[in-house]
């Protein structure tokens, strides 16, 4: 699963201006999943068409054949999640998804089939694919609404999971460069394999390292911000604390961000300024500022690897200097 570069960007905006980001995943959400939709529709309707005598088979022979599709898309098409095979078995091995998922579609198919003799329902489900029509009874029918609905819910879960990983490197990058950080307090090129645990690395003028996380978090999940605890990091940003978050985190010398409201992410000034990391106050306008960041931290179609390492050590490198800063706003 993978966020475009101006998903990104736009979430990255809404977080330092105390904006609910979750509107851009949504977004993002729809639109995949209903490209899915349009794409399963047609393979349904060419596949019934493709059987001639259509049984009660068709659907699995054409769906949860590994020949054509894999082992995830198999279970999807049984109605199951694989992630819910892997907690349920304890194992992703091919043969064990595909075993679970012909006996999740039995299942499935035995419990509609039971229902609809019992409530005598009958609806169809018409599909027009470029003039060609393919009917789907009931049982058909909500078997094809289930894998929607699981489909959906697989596409969101790594959404939501991708986008929380993709965007901790370039935000804490994009609060450097606001604070005219200069790049060698923060390149994480030079990270041992050791401290690439945390999120993001901030360094002091000796070379110690301050990990640091980031959480994104949901309404109603702020204990999530736990994980700074066994990480042993330093500092946390988030968009969402608790009171109780806060305090624990004052008592135990760990610092933190809270980007909820306008202006939240001035006080990340006040963490470097206790990390003696050198930084300068922002006091421009924030859109301009992110308009000259952003770009240079990420592209538009980046995909897998949304990290600004890279970028800054092709800098340093042609700068010849790790003091430079990343944007020069003056």
């Amino acid at each position: 699963m993978t966020l475009a570069g101006i998903v990104i960007k736009n979430i990255i905006r809404k977080l330092l201006t105390g904006q609910d980001y979750r509107s851009e995943i949504v977004t993002l959400l729809d639109a995949e999943f209903l490209q899915y939709v349009i794409d399963f529709f047609k393979r349904v309707a060419w596949a019934k068409l493709d059987n001639e005598d259509v049984t009660i088979d068709w659907y699995k022979k054409e769906f949860l054949c590994l020949d054509s599709f894999s082992p995830q898309e198999v279970a999807i098409h049984s109605g199951l999640n694989k992630k819910t095979i892997t907690n349920m078995y304890n194992s992703g091995r091919k043969q064990i998804v595909l075993d679970a998922s012909a006996d999740h579609y039995d299942a499935l198919y035995n419990a509609i089939n039971s229902l609809t003799e019992q409530d005598n329902m009958d609806v169809t489900l018409t599909i027009k694919f470029r003039d060609v029509s393919v009917d789907l009874n009931i049982n058909e029918s909500l078997i094809v609404i289930n894998t929607l609905a699981v489909k959906r819910s697989a596409i969101s879960g790594g959404l939501w999971s991708t986008a929380g990983k993709q965007v901790e490197k370039p935000l804490m990058a994009t609060l450097c460069a606001l604070f005219q950080v200069p790049q060698k307090y923060y390149d994480q090129s030079k990270l041992p394999d050791s401290q690439r645990e945390s999120d993001f690395y901030l360094f002091d003028d000796i070379g110690e390292g301050f990990p640091c996380e980031v959480k994104l978090m949901g309404k109603g999940n702020p204990e999530s911000a736990d994980a700074v605890y066994a990480r042993d990091s330093r500092v946390l940003v988030a968009n969402t604390l608790s009171d109780l978050n806060k305090q624990q985190m004052d008592e135990n010398g760990i610092f933190w961000v809270e980007l909820k409201n306008t202006d939240d992410y001035k006080r990340f000034k006040q963490v470097l300024n206790a990390l003696s990391i050198p930084c300068k106050p922002f006091t421009g306008n924030l859109q301009d500022a992110l308009d000259k960041i952003l770009p240079v931290i990420l592209s538009d179609e980046v995909q897998d690897s949304v990290t600004p390492e890279a970028v800054l050590r092709e800098r340093e490198q042609d700068e010849d200097s790790g003091s430079q800063l990343l944007v020069d706003f003056e």
